[in-house]
């Protein structure tokens, strides 16, 4: 059973990543088939990844509660039927909302799924079995452009949506049939009150992040969310410390430092990551002018890389100590992306090799490292809690890192173009008018649209991307280096559930010695 269990799960984890990485290699062609903006483009992704993170922590919770299979073949089925909506999406606006919806089902099946992997697998198995769990992980995030790619040549950027209709109803059989049930009746009701504080909190954030270069950042509205998000937060810390174990997210993880260096790690670098693949696959396509498909392709050292090291990544779990684990990959994903400033408007597409293979080394290896130590600090009994507050933070970390650096992109381009010569001639309105469009990926249209300008605007509209894309990925490899100082300096073996203590290595000194196993909190005799 535990098997099925596992492959479930894997399964799952598998879909919903893939409709994270998936949908980039899809903007170009829903920003022409819906007549998108760049903003929507970030709703597309951002609506998936907030709802993601707003019910990870409730679902988690729940599962505990009244059954982790229960909940996850619901979430299952609502990701699927979400699924098959938003290919029949007739709008950017409606394709949103149907993939927020799309999102409330994969945060089920990403919050339930480790707990479950926990609840059937221990000692040895457990690394296997989040080895697998992470490989899943990552060879989603990896092949997702080369999916991606395929359905669209082949059909239209709806069957990346369609093909998960099928996937998951062969799920659902195999679920109800071979996967066990398992609980917590102890486990505390769901905390609503601070789901909801905690929902306008976060979608305030990012709705004012991503609408912060249209609206302008000291406008009114821009201001006002951001306000709304502060209050909100402050009182969903206060409905928090006063509710204690039955709050949405329990205070007394964040006394545990690795629980909290983890959360950050999981959040800050993501942030860092997924734009960088947003902003790729746009540069192959809207300045090198490469199909779906020859994007899809070019993705192949990414893909390989994250495979490769995934596999490395999960076998060395319970052989070398956390920190090393995630600080080491996020410091390889960050100098991998640093590389992509080689790039210019007539690379060829090759120079994005270096920045493919050594970031796809630093992804593939960080998904089964986090995957195991979140579930690790906490006990079974709360593991599907522990799991929903990590995947949390890796998912506000997505949504706001998408949001940040695709506003900060957004900006750099209007800004660059509207004070070229170029800008300067078509004129304040019509130049800030055509910066959007160069941000949502339109340089071509743009600069057809120019009329004896055309050279000029495309020649602008070129180095405005160009400059825009160097900061969005120094920003994000920054990111990455944030993430691997704190993987290095706040992760601690001894801060783990003795449940776990058996499969990890000890904590070694300042001096590089192994701590005695009553200080690293090594099980003796483990």
């Amino acid at each position: 059973m535990r098997w099925w269990t596992l492959g479930i799960v894997a399964l799952g984890s598998f879909m919903l990543m893939l409709d994270l990485s998936v949908v980039s290699i899809a903007l170009p062609q829903i920003h022409t088939s819906l007549g998108s903006s760049f903003a929507d483009l970030q709703w597309v992704f951002d609506a998936y990844a907030l709802t993601l993170a707003i019910f990870l922590v409730a679902a988690g919770s729940l599962a505990d509660r009244i059954g982790r299979k229960k909940l996850f073949q619901i979430g299952f089925a609502v990701f699927t039927a979400a699924s098959l909506a938003c290919g029949l999406a007739g709008g950017a606006t409606e394709l949103s909302w149907f993939r927020a919806v799309q999102g409330v089902g994969a945060a089920v099946m990403f919050a339930v799924g480790p707990a479950m992997l926990s609840h059937e697998f221990h000692g040895k198995e457990r690394a296997t079995a989040f080895t697998a769990f992470g490989g899943a992980v990552g060879l989603a995030v990896a092949t997702g452009p080369l999916i991606g790619g395929s359905l669209i040549n082949a059909l239209s950027w709806r069957w990346i949506f369609y093909i998960n209709v099928p996937v998951g109803v062969i799920a659902l059989v195999i679920g109800a049939l071979w996967v066990r049930e398992s609980r917590n009746p102890k486990a505390p009701p769901t905390d609503w009150a601070g789901l909801a504080t905690f929902s306008i909190a976060l979608g305030a954030l990012v709705y004012a992040t991503i609408r912060g270069p249209v609206e302008g950042w000291t406008s009114g509205a821009t201001l006002g969310l951001y306000a709304l998000a502060v209050v909100f937060l402050g009182i969903f810390v206060v409905l928090q410390r006063r509710l204690g174990e039955k709050a949405l997210i329990d205070p007394a993880f964040f006394r545990n430092r690795t629980f909290v260096g983890i959360s950050l790690v999981a959040m800050i670098g993501n942030a860092g990551a997924l734009p960088s693949v947003f902003f790729e696959t746009s540069y192959l396509e809207n300045v090198l002018g490469v199909d779906a498909w020859g994007t899809g392709l070019r993705f192949l050292p990414l893909t390989g890389a994250m495979f490769v090291a995934g596999a490395l990544g999960g076998g060395l779990i319970g052989k070398v100590p956390f920190r090393l684990l995630l600080g080491g990959s996020t410091l390889v994903m960050g100098i991998g992306i640093l590389f992509l400033n080689l790039t210019e408007a007539d690379s060829s597409w090759t120079v994005l090799i270096p920045a493919l293979v050594i970031a796809g080394f630093g992804m593939g290896a960080f998904n089964p490292a986090r995957a195991a130590l979140a579930i690790g600090v906490a006990e079974p009994a709360k593991s599907g809690v522990a799991s929903g507050i990590n995947e949390t933070f890796q998912q506000v970390g997505i949504a706001v890192g998408i949001a940040g650096v695709g506003a900060y992109f957004q900006h750099t381009v209007s800004e660059r173009f509207t004070s070229s010569e170029a800008g300067r001639q078509l004129g304040a309105d019509t130049a800030e008018s055509a910066a959007h469009g160069i941000s949502a990926g339109g340089i071509e249209s743009v600069a057809a649209a120019a009329g004896p300008l055309r050279d000029k605007v495309l020649a602008a509209g070129q180095d405005a991307f160009m400059s825009a894309f160097h900061g969005a990925m120094t920003l994000s490899a920054i990111l990455g280096f944030i993430a691997a100082v704190i993987g290095f300096t706040m992760l601690r073996t001894k801060d783990l559930h003795a449940s776990a203590l058996s499969t990890v290595p000890p904590d070694v000194d300042e001096d590089g010695r192994v701590r005695p196993d009553d200080e690293a909190g090594v099980a003796v005799g483990a």
